[in-house]
């Protein structure tokens, strides 16, 4: 007998005044105590409140002109005289005490650098403060000879922190922002070694398709929004970016990579189901004779070598597994590496990474909202990391980026590149070097 047809579960909404109220909170109250070992990273946070609520179309309504030239004043004090932005104002000691010789203690770094420029031009701010051409002449001191970009200059100028893609992002960003598609005003200014810094992220690129921090490493979904990242912040500063197979469609590098990608999306969102379990292990009985169809069907395994060997009528003989029907999986996130469970942040590294490549057509719009809004949208506001998680403030902006990208309404329509809204990208290019 036919089974009735389960009815449709109720259309999840965006709980937008909540989201509201907890960026609020973030901005303008003491933040939990579990930030506290994240106070030299004040310039992130401030970058994914001031985010999260211009994506929601609330930052200048909710903030005064007063209150925003106060977080503009902010970010400019943690400028660093010789070029760049240190992360928090906790390492400067004064103008008056810096010397060459203990500036070392008191560096700019990239992360905070790029994050700091967005924040101003969320902001509003024209970046007439800032220090464009000691910056850019700072920027090229932390490439390495194999192209990549290290976080900060140590004592002697020596390059420290990783080498890997982050900083790769964060350093193509800051030179996008800063020389701008006509570089006017620091034409004699040093630029990166722009085909050595390509060669670096191409080489970055694991053999499943997806992108490692660093040559030889595991691909993740991070990282590989970092090169594509990087590679389209050099597209839109007038590199010629054409002969790069990783944004060449057809090529073999581009598809492998989006399929990577798309394979990130999962249905396995780290919730236990032991009700389900348990009745499986009670059904052996009743599927005695299933298991025995498929043992007669089983492929040839050649257990000497391990190796498993189907001739094609095996093939086509083997019995279909009994899939699970698509209206009954109705969330499904995306994971950052193979074989993990859905995280709320990873909605937003492969969609935004998709996006720039114009592939967002493979994602299930659909099933990645509902498990946004039904698994990890938190009832006081914000997104957790996974379901049951309390919300956080990279994974509540990334949340609701990841949504905007959708088209979710109520929220602003947001680059993939900048990670900012179309409005600030339009003040961007009105500065004199973007025309």
């Amino acid at each position: 007998m036919a089974q009735p047809k389960a009815s449709a579960s109720p259309e999840p909404i965006l709980n937008t005044e909540r989201h509201i109220k907890y960026y609020l909170r973030c901005l303008k109250t003491f933040l939990p105590s579990a930030y506290i070992s994240n106070d030299s990273n004040r310039m992130l946070l401030a970058f994914l409140t001031l985010t999260g609520l211009d994506v929601l179309d609330a930052l200048n309504s909710k903030t005064t002109p007063e209150e925003r030239q106060t977080y503009i004043d902010w970010v400019y004090h943690c400028q660093v005289p010789s070029g760049g932005f240190r992360g928090f104002s906790g390492t400067d000691f004064g103008a008056s005490n810096r010397t060459p010789e203990n500036e070392a203690w008191d560096p700019a770094n990239v992360p905070a650098t790029f994050f700091a420029l967005v924040n101003l031009l969320v902001l509003g701010d024209d970046l007439a403060r800032v220090k464009r051409v000691e910056c850019l002449r700072w920027l090229p001191k932390l490439q390495r000879g194999d192209g990549s970009f290290g976080e900060v200059l140590g004592p002697g100028e020596e390059i420290e922190g990783n080498s890997d893609l982050r900083y790769c992002c964060c350093a193509a960003g800051i030179r996008f922002i800063l020389r701008g598609r006509s570089g006017m005003g620091v034409e004699e200014v040093e630029d990166i070694d722009v085909p050595r810094f390509i060669s670096f992220i191409q080489a970055c690129q694991s053999y499943d398709g997806g992108m490692a921090e660093s040559p030889y490493r595991e691909a993740h979904s991070g990282h590989t929004y970092c090169a594509v990242g990087s590679l389209e912040f050099l597209r839109r500063a007038s590199v010629d970016t054409r002969p790069v197979q990783l944004l060449s469609p057809g090529s073999l590098q581009f598809e492998t990579l989006v399929a990577w990608l798309a394979s990130r999306q999962t249905n396995d969102l780290g919730e236990e189901d032991d009700e389900e379990e348990d009745e499986g292990e009670d059904d052996d009985e009743g599927s005695a004779e299933t298991n025995n169809d498929a043992a007669a069907h089983q492929p040839t395994i050649d257990r000497d070598v391990g190796t498993l060997r189907l001739s094609t009528d095996e093939i086509f003989s083997l019995p279909k597994i009994a899939s699970i029907p698509s209206e009954t999986i109705t969330c499904a996130g995306f994971n950052g590496r193979c074989n993990k469970v859905a995280d709320t942040c990873y909605s937003f590294w492969n969609g935004a990474t998709l996006a720039m490549l114009n592939r967002s057509s493979v994602i299930d719009d659909v099933r990645n909202r509902r498990y946004l809004l039904e698994k990890t949208q938190h009832l006081v506001g914000g997104f957790g990391k996974v379901p049951g998680d309390t919300p956080d403030l990279l994974h509540s902006c990334f949340g609701l980026v990841s949504l905007a990208f959708q088209g979710e309404t109520g929220l602003a329509r947001v680059d993939p590149a900048l990670v900012t809204t179309e409005r600030v990208v339009r003040h961007l290019e009105s500065l004199p070097w973007h025309k």
